[in-house]
């Protein structure tokens, strides 16, 4: 173990070098390729010794690890061999980040491939009590590490602590083989196996997760992990979802998170026998890093006690996020949001995302923030200008039975380019108004023989419980012998809360054509909700 320690100082000792040699300019790509080169041939040395010590080290750390990310499917999951193999990693390429350094640090990105041949076997346990012993083989591995040495002090080795991430996977492959047998022979555990790996090798290490090794004594809590911010994310539904059932329609639900952890990762309400399910649902994540985290979504068909079967997966990347702006998107999901396998049509998610850096929350309206429903007087309690027990009783009122109750105006414009219903290539068009939760239905006038009709008509719903409230407009063509469905279009009341009234065109969704034109207003009238 000292030979070891010994040769990790001396390549700490390289880095340093490395680091202080690619800051040279004109020197700068000589230098820095042989002191790579010595780097590499370092590690190559220490290779054989760090593969005995380290696999032990390895397994008794990344088994907790794996446990957190292991999927419900799964009752454990364990390594029965663990070796790093011959081959030793080769790093390819150092750059000094400047602008991220400061003038107390100093910040590397060292790129790294590892084509390894290591012996990793897994003891995988079923919910339905099924052991199978799993290798994990031909292994490729390619990324760009970061490391930062902070702070920078004048004693040897001249910084207080590395902090260190992996800042961009490039490549990971490998794959999966049960010893003796055929994975395939049960539908949807490879596929859980491989997504846990990957879970739990990405999230624990990627930016902006890092671990931090103290070298010298001292406080270093500055650069441990912080959160930044709140996402507040509104699942509202998905249309078009491939059938993953050979009888009936697949029951889909939604498994949502910005970091994979178990306890930091959300799911929805499954939704049985349905391509076009509504959900409708809040859910909200901390935020470390806006500027380099996404959030995820998976859409998976419910199997019962088999394990759930992928319907699709999107990613959203909350750079693109304005804070304090709601963001509607539509996703169009894919296999895998890696290796692109196929471009099939799976369907599309519908998302309303809102994130708010802290720090700023007073700047920004958030009606998902228990303060955003309290009235004037509810208000002055919270300040302190009231009593303590009065404020307190208001304040826990507050976090638990707040609701949005408002009146909802909703003018009916018009529609363009209707697709055309009857023999004479005209319609019948009118519009039914539902708010979904308290099943409140309106209609408006029918416009005979059009396919742009103008209806100018304003309806007033009065709304409890805004948040949880969905609005959903159907066009209809009026028959003689009934109605035949156009298209719809279904909104949340998130906007309008946020904004107060605004006007918006919007497409008819199962129509080949057509769009609506919409004014909504929100008057909003706060209380509590019965105890």
């Amino acid at each position: 173990m000292g030979f070891i320690s010994g040769m990790i100082v001396g390549i700490a000792i390289g880095i340093v070098l490395i680091v202080a040699f690619a800051r040279q300019g004109s020197v700068r790509s000589k230098r820095r390729s042989d002191l790579l080169s010595w780097l590499n041939s370092q590690v190559e040395k220490i290779w054989p010794f760090v593969n005995e010590a380290a696999s032990e080290l390895i397994r008794t750390n990344v088994e907790p690890i794996l446990e957190q990310y292991r999927p419900i499917i799964l009752s454990s999951l364990t390594f029965s061999k663990l070796t790093l193999g011959t081959v030793a990693p080769q790093f390819t390429g150092v750059t000094i980040v400047e602008e991220n350094s400061g003038p107390e640090g100093v910040t590397m990105d060292l790129e790294m491939q590892w084509d390894g041949n290591p012996n990793i076997v897994l003891d995988i346990k079923t919910r339905v009590g099924v052991v199978l012993p799993v290798q994990v083989k031909n292994i490729g591995f390619t990324g760009v590490f970061r490391l930062i040495f902070k702070p920078l002090v004048d004693e040897f080795p001249a910084f207080g602590a590395v902090c260190f991430s992996l800042k961009e996977k490039k490549d990971l492959d490998f794959t999966l083989k049960v010893i003796g047998g055929d994975l395939s022979t049960l539908p949807g555990i490879s596929d859980a196996i491989e997504e846990t790996i990957r879970d739990a090798i990405e999230d624990s290490i990627t930016w902006p997760v890092r671990k931090v090794i103290p070298i010298l004594p001292g406080d270093y809590s500055n650069l441990e992990l912080k959160p930044v911010g709140k996402l507040e994310v509104k699942l509202v539904q998905a249309k078009n979802l491939t059938n993953k059932d050979i009888v009936g329609k697949s029951d889909p639900y939604a498994v949502i998170f910005v970091r994979p952890l178990r306890d930091r990762t959300k799911t929805s309400k499954i939704m049985n026998n349905q391509l076009n399910p509504v959900w409708n649902e809040h859910f909200e994540f901390i935020i470390e890093d806006a500027s380099t985290q996404h959030l995820t979504v998976r859409i998976f068909d419910d199997e019962g006690v088999q394990a759930s079967e992928l319907i699709g997966c999107a990613q959203v990347s909350l750079k693109d996020l304005e804070p304090g702006k709601v963001k509607d998107v539509w996703l169009k999901l894919v296999k895998d949001l890696e290796v692109h396998r196929d471009n099939k049509y799976r369907g599309e998610v519908h998302l309303e995302l809102l994130y708010c850096p802290f720090g700023v929350e007073s700047a920004i309206r958030n009606p998902f923030d228990p303060d955003f429903s309290l009235t004037t007087f509810e208000k002055t309690l919270k300040s302190g200008t009231g009593d303590a027990e009065a404020e307190d009783l208001i304040g826990s009122r507050r976090r638990n039975n707040v609701i949005v109750r408002g009146v909802l105006s909703v003018t009916v414009i018009s529609a363009e380019d209707l697709p055309a219903v009857d023999l004479m290539g005209k319609a019948d068009p009118f519009v039914v108004l539902l708010l979904k939760k308290t099943e409140k239905k309106l209609k408006t006038r029918v416009v005979n023989e059009s396919l742009n009709p103008v209806w100018n008509q304003t309806f007033d719903f009065v709304v409890e419980d805004g948040l949880h409230e969905m609005l959903i407009l159907e066009v209809y063509d009026h028959d003689t012998f009934g109605k035949e469905k156009i298209g719809r279009v279904i909104l949340t009341l998130t906007k309008v809360i946020l904004e107060g009234e605004y006007n918006e065109t919007y497409p008819l969704d199962g129509a080949k054509s057509g769009n609506i034109s919409l004014h909504l207003k929100w008057t909003p009238q706060h209380k509590f909700r019965d105890p």
